[in-house]
């Protein structure tokens, strides 16, 4: 049986200006908005309310009711933003929170009140944190949204026990039923004033006279009809959360909570095979803050180990402050994962490449993974453009490698022009200068001529040669074009036999 919440904020805009402005709190005060050439109340505080005021009434008026009344300018847009703030801060009690514009939330809690030792306790730390911030609360739970929308604003308890919300809604007014003004006003010119008052009637008759939304709502509220609610973060289906019953805030107990949640999402992934390449881990702070770290992996993994490693060295980022009362692991992309046993029968070098793969992990988790490159032979003759990045690990190459001539381990990205001395036509230079530095050459092979393609040929060819100077330094030159006597030659330094 699913369980929701509603959180109702009876002064939320009052209580947001009470909370920068301390002093507001025990003072009649009120926010007010142009409306028609005057000014008019959009929101009253608990002690303006008291003393008659209410929104929609005349500056002028309420200043005449309630002597020495604090008023201040709306701002537009404020309920909305406080209400999506505050619901991400409460995504602390569960992941499915959503704003109930004017002045709610609501919070899908299905299997969350345990973890408070019961919906009683669940529900009443959820009003006090959230009174502690400063707001006015009230809230409810029942089995569907309807119910749990009308305890909240109107009923007397504030959990009703599951199966029970037909009673719960039988002494409550139609305005419990989420309808329509006009709607409501019907019923009460026809003495209509409580939901069991028409509840049991024929539905064509209340078709005909209230419209189909009275229907609706109250469908919904029996849990005859489905009601969606549209998370501010929409929950991550691999996720795992573990709230603490004290803030923690030693680096002992942030590596116990981050070992806890990782054995239970591992043992999901590796029961689904399925292995993640991002994770994060979240440390919600009694404060409001959320503390965060973030991992990758090259390959998918399930390797509880591994991923504690290399999440080892980025824990000490998280700063619990005045300590961190719930921690969330979720992993946002999950791939396919073959297990390792099965890895062996596919290729022979299966747990090498597992291992390679992890550390990789771990050196990119230190150095940053934009600075690990893997290259793959693409079909391009310019030594240059021979080559593309790999997206990753496991992709395969569509081409093999050209291995019938030796290449540089480091290939220049352009190649640089160096300075040649007495030049032989078809024969590699016997000095070169290169950034300053004269080598005289010992040994040398080549030619090897490589020309573009034809379709994009825009050049001369080139004549490379590997050369080593009497330092024992290898390089890879090229002549830029055939040899002419009459114009002078390019050569140009293309790599490093390192």
């Amino acid at each position: 049986m699913s369980r929701f919440v509603s959180v109702w904020f009876r002064h939320l805009i009052t209580d947001w200006f009470s909370v920068r402005q301390p002093s507001l709190k025990s003072k009649p005060f009120v926010v007010t908005a142009p409306s028609h050439g005057r000014m008019v109340i959009t929101a009253v505080n608990a002690v303006a309310a008291s003393g008659g005021l209410y929104p929609g009434m005349v500056l002028a008026d309420a200043r005449a009711l309630v002597p020495g009344l604090t008023a201040m300018d709306h701002r537009p847009n404020l309920s909305a933003t406080l209400l999506h703030k505050i619901a991400e801060w409460c995504i602390r009690f569960t992941p499915c929170v959503a704003v109930d514009e004017p002045d709610g939330l609501l919070l899908d809690v299905t299997g969350c009140a345990h973890l408070w030792h019961g919906e009683e306790k669940y529900l009443a730390t959820i009003v006090k944190r959230l009174e502690e911030r400063g707001y006015s609360t009230r809230a409810g739970m029942a089995d569907t949204v309807g119910v749990a929308w009308a305890v909240a604003r109107f009923g007397k308890h504030s959990v009703i026990k599951s199966g029970t919300d037909t009673e719960a809604m039988w002494h409550l007014p139609p305005e419990a039923l989420r309808l329509e003004p006009e709607v409501v006003e019907r019923l009460y010119k026809l003495g209509l004033r409580q939901v069991h008052d028409f509840i049991g009637m024929p539905r064509p008759a209340l078709r005909r006279r209230f419209g189909a939304a009275l229907l609706l709502r109250l469908d919904q509220a029996m849990g005859r009809a489905t009601e969606t609610i549209h998370p501010v973060q929409p929950a991550e289906p691999w996720q795992e959360r573990l709230p603490c019953l004290e803030p923690i805030i030693t680096a002992t107990g942030i590596a116990i909570a981050l070992e806890r949640l990782l054995d239970v999402l591992c043992q999901r992934l590796v029961q689904s095979e399925k292995g993640l390449r991002l994770a994060r881990f979240k440390g919600y702070r009694v404060d409001g803050k959320i503390e965060q770290v973030e991992i990758g992996t090259h390959r998918p993994s399930n390797n509880k180990k591994h991923l504690c490693k290399l999440f080892e060295d980025k824990l000490t980022t998280i700063e619990p402050d005045l300590g961190i009362e719930l921690f969330v692991l979720e992993a946002p992309t999950v791939e396919a994962h073959t297990p390792g046993q099965s890895a062996l029968w596919e290729t022979s070098r299966g747990l090498e490449s597992i291992r390679l793969s992890e550390l990789i992990d771990r050196i990119a988790g230190r150095v940053g993974a934009d600075r690990i490159h893997r290259y793959l032979p693409d079909e391009h003759h310019w030594p240059e453009r021979s080559i593309k990045p790999a997206g990753s690990l496991q992709q395969q190459p569509a081409i093999p490698w050209t291995l019938e001539r030796p290449r540089p381990l480091q290939l220049l990205a352009r190649p640089e022009p160096i300075l040649v001395t007495a030049p032989i036509p078809d024969y590699p230079p016997m000095l070169f200068r290169y950034q300053g530095h004269l080598h005289k050459i010992a040994k040398a092979d080549g030619p090897e001529r490589i020309e573009a393609e034809w379709w994009l040929r825009n050049g001369e060819h080139r004549d490379y040669y590997y050369v080593e100077d009497e330092d024992g330094q290898r390089y890879w030159l090229f002549r830029l074009g055939h040899y002419q006597s009459d114009q002078p030659v390019q050569w140009f330094l293309h790599g490093f036999f390192v």
